[in-house]
């Protein structure tokens, strides 16, 4: 019992001498204090599972190796970096055989989770018969895949493009708006991400992502924050900023307007109502395309509906998607109408990898892994289930400000004055350690990354979810 407190060597001595799990104290981390609290009994839910013996190097040396060889740029997660060597559905576990609760799926990346085996199935067999040729030949898994992915596209979204990330999928997203409208300016909302390229950085709006380089083109309009925005939840107010940098900071034309339905790196801000379809109004009269970012929110995550975009009642003109597309393999898309689509045909468009035979039959095994265990259903029932319970977690805890999302794409906002909306910097760091040692992982956002960004693989099941708020209960009762 509470194995998963045993994050340190300390700990671990204490309850082998003590010869009882069930009266392990958790020691408190925090600096110059010896505090000892009584801790509830939290358990990972049940899981017949054995991790393979791990023999590889130590995190220290994996730790040394990355900084001596590896771009300083690169961070990690928590004081003591974990060392991360399998996982299975939505558990992790560590080199010493640690399971974890996995409740950010890789950054919402892992949707089917780890290591499902359809999908391992998929792609060793690919893997032994071509790894790759390029789209110069003919082979059948790219058309298949493309098919497939076609089928899920509401409108005449039908025309697909793979590359092999979201940045990559946003890239050629803005090259088809400025080709197909003959315009240049593209409008996309502050606290967005849309990837990290030279190109993509210009979309993206949040200035730790972004480095001090020529950016021109892009026009950053007000955030339809229904927690925090100077609108509420007006959407169409918050969209006549957009039809303001349209009269008054472009030409009067513009190439088009990208938005990520619920905000991934700034925090699970999910759109205020009405927006989408006010903004794409004033974009199309302007001349340009209409952008939707599935990359985090596509495939049946939000759980109301397979696409993020469609909580909003519009269909776009282009969709891009990367991450849960994979489930872990490197792979984007881009999905647009015949008309738009041949703009490229201009000159020669060519990506090496995109639609390559591994990641295109992988990629298939994820759509119908999908399809066959009904987890966009299942993201609905459990992420209603979570979105209660953290509520209710919420009245208790006067840490928590806010608590937002849709299905397993939620996001708990802290804060040390309700009134003011102080973000809880310092606290959120400290829970987040606290949830690491109690055996949960779990995502940080926001400016001021003081959100707890909550998307694990869709997998995660209710017994899942009261350990993650029983967790998140126990360490903010410390604070």
């Amino acid at each position: 019992m509470l194995s998963f407190l045993l994050g340190s060597n300390s700990l671990r001595s204490k309850v082998r001498s003590s010869g009882s799990l069930s009266s392990c104290r958790f020691l408190s981390q925090q600096s110059g204090t010896s505090a000892v609290k009584d801790v509830r009994e939290l358990e990972l839910p049940p899981f017949d599972y054995v991790p393979r013996l791990y023999k590889g190097p130590s995190a220290d040396e994996i730790l040394q190796k990355r900084k001596k060889f590896l771009g300083p740029s690169l961070f990690y997660y928590y004081q003591k970096p974990l060392n991360i060597v399998e996982g299975k559905m939505q558990y992790l576990f560590d080199e010493n055989g640690r399971r974890y609760l996995d409740a950010f799926a890789g950054i919402v990346t892992v949707s089917c989770g780890h290591c499902h085996p359809d999908i391992v199935q998929a792609i060793r067999t690919q893997n032994e018969l071509l790894q790759h040729a390029t789209t110069i030949y003919l082979h059948h898994a790219i058309g298949d895949f493309a098919e497939a992915l076609a089928s899920k596209m509401p409108g005449n979204l039908k025309v697909v493009y793979f590359v092999n990330s979201g940045s990559e999928a946003n890239e050629l997203a803005t090259l088809m708006a400025r080709l197909y409208s003959g315009n240049h300016d593209m409008i996309s909302l502050r606290n967005a991400y849309h990837g990290g390229s030279a190109g993509t950085m210009g979309l993206t709006a949040l200035s730790s992502w972004k480095y001090n380089i020529s950016q021109g083109g892009v026009h950053h309009v007000l955030n339809p924050n229904t927690y925090r925005g100077v609108f509420g939840s007006d959407g169409e107010q918050y969209a006549k900023d957009v039809k303001d940098h349209i009269d008054f900071g472009s030409s009067g034309r513009v190439a088009g307007f990208i938005a990520e339905t619920i905000q991934g790196v700034g925090g699970a801000v999910e759109l205020a109502p009405g927006y989408l379809p006010a903004v794409y109004k004033y974009i199309r009269n302007a001349g340009g395309v209409c952008i939707a970012d599935e990359v985090q929110t596509g495939f049946g995550r939000t759980g109301s509906h397979y696409w993020g975009f469609e909580t909003q009642g519009v269909i776009p003109d282009i969709v891009t998607m990367a991450k849960g597309i994979g489930n872990g393999l490197p792979l984007g898309a881009v999905v647009t109408t015949p008309e738009i689509a041949s703009v490229l045909a201009e000159r020669i468009q060519f990506n090496t990898f995109g639609g390559n035979p591994v990641c295109s039959a992988g990629g298939l095994a994820v759509l119908k892994v999908l399809d066959k265990e009904k987890r966009q259903e299942h993201c609905a029932a459990v992420g209603s289930y979570l979105l209660d319970r953290l509520r209710a977690l919420q009245e208790k805890h006067e840490v928590i400000g806010d608590v937002r999302g849709r299905g397993l794409m939620i996001g708990v906002e802290l804060v040390t004055d309700r009134k003011l909306k102080t973000p809880a910097k310092a606290e959120t760091s400290i829970l987040f350690e606290k949830l690491k040692d109690l055996g949960v992982l779990i995502g940080k956002g926001g400016y001021e990354s003081n959100v707890f960004r909550v998307k694990p693989p869709m997998c995660f099941t209710k017994e899942d979810a009261d350990f993650l708020v029983d967790a998140m209960d126990y360490a903010m009762s410390g604070l």
